[in-house]
């Protein structure tokens, strides 16, 4: 009996002790992952690397990782416009069955899904924010961007009457959508500004407006977008994702 209770208080110490160590080389990595992806993507901050699963040492011994959760903070993602970017504030990916190499220089992961939140206030410098001719005597530019509710943007549209100096502020709701890798905003309905008929698609020029997001982190590319309280949050997917190398 007390041969059994010696093995029992080995194996519980041994066991306390692979935890450790489990969990010691699991932050290592972490760490490592991070210092890789930060030099890979030219990133300003160091990004939060989380590596699910346990126990990761046997993950470790065959060379691929089952889940890694990638968290960036104040990604400049590049529009394709003369060096332009545009401000993410948050980018979160959830990596699935990550192939390393023995040092990290390179990674690898089967697929990706994640999230990318844009804010309102910078979504609002793609759009038509200086005054246009709409129609003979009236200007006409986007003032301001918010939720509209049930998926919607509300898209605050500011007209002049040159002859008259009079200003009036209209909203639209828009529907938000991807196309072509880009955040597409289309008004719903057009605002009317002035006395005078306009031209839809002249006033399409100014409520309408598409933004372009491109080289995000591994190659992910974004897939669907929906309006939120502060600003819109874009799905993004990818496949055959590298993560560093």
């Amino acid at each position: 009996m007390r041969a059994l209770r010696i093995i029992l208080i080995i194996v519980v110490i041994l066991g306390g002790l692979f935890v450790i160590a489990d969990r010691v080389a699991v932050h290592l990595a972490e760490d490592k992952v991070a210092d890789k992806l930060r030099t890979t993507e030219n990133l300003t901050t160091t990004p939060g690397v989380d590596i699910k699963g346990f126990p990761f040492l046997t993950q470790l011994a065959g060379g691929s990782l089952d889940d890694v959760e990638i968290g960036i903070t104040g990604y400049e993602a590049a529009t394709g416009n003369g060096g332009k970017t545009i401000r993410i504030d948050e980018l979160k990916a959830d990596m699935k069955g990550v192939s390393f190499s023995g040092d990290y220089s390179s990674a690898t992961a089967d697929t990706a899904t994640g999230t990318a939140t844009i804010s309102y206030a910078e979504l609002l410098k793609t759009a038509k924010s200086e005054p246009t001719e709409v129609a003979p005597g009236i200007m006409a530019r986007v003032v301001g961007l918010s939720d509209g509710g049930n998926g919607k943007i509300k898209v605050a549209v500011e007209g002049t009457v040159s002859s008259l100096g009079v200003k009036q502020t209209v909203s639209v709701l828009s529907s938000v959508s991807v196309v072509n890798d880009k955040v597409q905003v289309h008004a719903d309905s057009l605002p009317k500004l002035g006395a005078g008929a306009i031209a839809e698609g002249r006033v399409r020029q100014i409520t309408d407006f598409q933004q372009a997001i491109d080289q995000l982190p591994g190659g992910i590319k974004i897939d669907k977008v929906q309006a939120a309280q502060d600003g819109v949050v874009i799905s993004v997917k990818g496949s055959d994702v590298k993560l560093a190398g």
